[in-house]
């Protein structure tokens, strides 16, 4: 073979090797956008359908408020939302205290007050009240009383471990509301002063306080 013949085998060679790179080329680049397209237009999931949120579970409570007269304390129950004993559900009780009765009793406390803090020691809850709970307080030894013993009894009585109260106005130990319940200690509760059993006239049975 001459040298001419052999220059244009070569050439032809050459000419071949890079027709079958094109190609390849080719193919690898439509066997992509083949995959790329089948990707696009595959099926989205639909998201899941969320059903309404559940329903709170519910406990009932036992607030205690004065009668009309303003001489005993009077058991409403009520149903609020269940929680664990700890500071929040303990807060959560005393505000519902605060907001007064749903039917036709007397607030013990004024509404004004607010819940600064929740502190536990043994069997002993200390709250942390507002200035607004003396500022705001109506007086007298009964209105004391009830105030006093409304929210001690209502504490003993959704939460048996807690047998007292210490009460403190603004972070500091006060002597008393309107001078005649001693606040300086904590105070227990006291059944004592709900409204005594009902003769079928409706007057106090004998013996009990009128």
């Amino acid at each position: 073979m001459s040298r001419r013949d052999q220059r244009q085998a070569k050439k032809a060679e050459r000419t071949l090797t890079w027709v079958l790179g094109l190609l390849g080329l080719l193919v690898v680049i439509a066997v992509a956008a083949f995959w790329v397209g089948t990707a696009r237009r595959a099926p989205v999931p639909p998201a899941p359908v969320e059903g309404p949120a559940p329903a709170p579970s519910l406990r009932e409570v036992v607030l205690y408020f004065a009668d009309l007269r303003g001489e005993y304390l009077v058991a409403e129950h009520r149903e609020m939302a269940d929680c664990p004993f700890d500071e929040p559900c303990v807060r959560a009780l005393v505000e519902a205290l605060i907001q007064g009765p749903r039917t036709d009793l007397v607030p013990v406390l004024p509404a004004q007050t607010q819940v600064l803090g929740v502190f536990f020691e043994g069997e002993t809850v200390t709250l942390d009240l507002s200035r607004d709970l003396v500022t705001r307080h109506p007086g007298g030894s009964i209105s004391e009383l009830l105030s006093i013993y409304g929210l001690a009894n209502t504490l003993a009585a959704n939460f048996p471990q807690l047998r007292q109260v210490r009460i403190l106005v603004a972070g500091q130990v006060v002597e008393s509301l309107k001078g005649h319940v001693d606040l300086r200690a904590p105070i227990p509760a006291d059944f004592r002063y709900g409204r005594p059993p009902q003769r079928a006239d409706g007057r106090p049975t004998e013996g009990e306080r009128q």
